[in-house]
């Protein structure tokens, strides 16, 4: 089974990324936690056992390595336009048939471990959900044979419905896997609460 991971990030620069966490702890912090993010979704995507691309906008950052964050042996592809639904549809099209994750750049728990946990999960499962706290998800993982005209639309985004919708977008019957739930990292108080929750565990 061809599996892959498809990373859907911006780079972690001032103005680029992370503007909900930007109007909370201004630029400057915003885009260090960006690049802290950022690293830890590579440690725990780039593995032989698995093909992974970074979907990334805009489209002149696509050759960027950014002092060497972004390898520049990742294959890099253009998110293209449109909503994020449309633009994670894109990729879904895409890919190579057979086992499909995708992930965002901002989770600090994510790990190696768990991606190939999901991979697990697609043997017995049509998707998998990484559920997030904010009721969205930071990992999204489905088999060829669920793809449904449209899994990601419509979906209401960046809200607590996120996870929700895309479930009910599967087919009828599907089976869904769950990994443990972590947490995004998008404002100020998603940063605050992982950092206290590091601190007392």
């Amino acid at each position: 089974m061809t599996r892959s991971v498809l990373i859907f990030a911006k780079p972690p620069r001032m103005g680029l990324s992370k503007t909900r966490l930007a109007a909370g702890l201004g630029k400057t912090e915003a885009a260090r936690i960006a690049r802290f993010t950022m690293s830890a979704t590579l440690r725990a995507s780039l593995d032989p056992r698995w093909r992974t691309r970074l979907y990334t906008a805009p489209d002149q950052m696509l050759d960027e390595t950014l002092g060497g964050l972004w390898p520049s042996s990742l294959p890099r592809f253009s998110q293209g336009s449109g909503d994020l639904g449309t633009r994670l549809t894109k990729g879904l099209r895409e890919a190579d048939r057979g086992a499909v994750i995708f992930v965002g750049a901002d989770t600090p728990d994510i790990s190696r471990a768990l991606v190939w946990q999901a991979f697990g999960h697609l043997r017995r499962h049509d998707a998998v959900f990484g559920p997030a706290r904010d009721g969205g998800f930071w990992l999204f993982g489905l088999n060829t044979g669920t793809r449904s005209p449209s899994p990601f639309s419509p979906v209401r985004w960046s809200g607590p419905h996120a996870m929700v919708d895309v479930a009910a977008n599967l087919p009828a019957g599907a089976r869904i896997a769950r990994l443990p739930t972590l947490t995004d990292i998008d404002e100020a108080e998603d940063w605050a609460q992982w950092r206290k929750t590091k601190r007392t565990g």
